[in-house]
């Protein structure tokens, strides 16, 4: 794979979704994109205002539709005081083509409880489902074993059907965020894949390393991760896109070690490019992402990517 040839595609690109105040610390981000039985793009995205504390500003999982994947329309809205639920963050959204419905989860802070991943009452279109339906379906545990660092929070789900299989990459935070894999056969109930990290720190991504998406081509899977460095500015949300391979979903080789693959184009303070869902869109790739502005906004992008 030609990684010079391929970050050069990424300079071009569309805005998809700017942030509805154009403030430092307002994004629109976190997208989450399936196609349906007759090629309708829907797109379900985290809004965030910069006034809350942090990690508490997620204000609405918003969907949109759109017929070319580049230009969509606002279609609905779930509100965080509607699940109730102290704020948002990325949110997944699938399209089951047997079944003819749409799924979608979220995660946040459920209740009086840890970070979780939640589900939604499935709906006929992506424009009917109803906040008040969340349940959690990815808690975080307890282990009595002193010697392991237990999960404190799961965040920010990236699911792929495999084969009739349901597999969540998400994030695990214990002291710092590390990428966890999940499977399940209903969506409901899920099982952790492996006993550790899927993709562990490493060489540029030694604080955060984060699953983003993941990509079947044939030969395999590309996990698109995320990650910072200790040495960054702000490495919580300054986060860049790095790749890794896996023949089987079960282990994967780090294939940007050095440094990251695809960071912003267009930075301030910061050069976050991250958040990205990769999928195959009539023989070429369509990328969104979350990324970052000169004025500390972050505004959803979309690439198409000729492999």
């Amino acid at each position: 794979m030609d990684l010079d040839a391929l970050r050069a595609q990424f300079d071009e690109y569309q805005v998809v979704l700017e942030p509805d105040e154009d403030t430092p610390e307002w994004w629109a981000g976190a997208p989450s994109v399936c196609r349906d039985s007759v090629g309708t793009y829907w797109m379900a995205c985290r809004m965030r205002e910069g006034d809350s504390p942090r990690g508490r500003r997620g204000y609405e999982i918003r969907i949109l539709r759109s017929d070319d994947g580049a230009r969509f329309e606002p279609v609905h809205s779930l509100r965080r005081e509607d699940v109730p639920i102290a704020g948002f963050e990325r949110p997944a959204l699938l399209f089951d083509k047997e079944a003819g419905r749409f799924s979608l989860y979220g995660c946040g802070p459920y209740g009086d409880g840890p970070w979780c991943i939640f589900r939604f009452e499935d709906a006929a279109s992506p424009a009917d489902f109803v906040a008040s339906s969340a349940r959690p379906v990815i808690v975080p545990g307890s282990t009595t074993d002193p010697s392991h660092n237990p999960v404190r929070d799961y965040k920010d789900p990236f699911i792929i059907r495999v084969d009739g299989v349901l597999h969540c990459f998400l994030i695990g935070a214990d002291r710092v965020e590390r990428a966890h894999h999940f499977r399940s056969e209903d969506g409901d109930h899920w099982e952790p894949v492996g006993n550790g990290p899927a993709l562990d720190h490493g060489g540029w991504h030694t604080f955060y390393t984060r699953p983003a998406s993941v990509l079947p081509i044939g030969v395999g899977y590309l996990l698109i991760y995320e990650g910072s460095h200790p040495t960054w500015h702000d490495p919580i949300y300054n986060i860049a896109t790095g790749l890794a391979w896996s023949a089987d979903l079960d282990s994967f080789v780090d294939l940007t070690p050095h440094q990251p693959l695809l960071t912003s184009t267009t930075p301030g303070e910061f050069m976050t490019w991250r958040y990205s869902h990769w999928m195959w869109d009539d023989g070429a790739l369509r990328v969104y992402a979350e990324v970052a502005r000169p004025n500390n906004t972050n505004e959803i992008r979309v690439w198409r990517i000729e492999v």
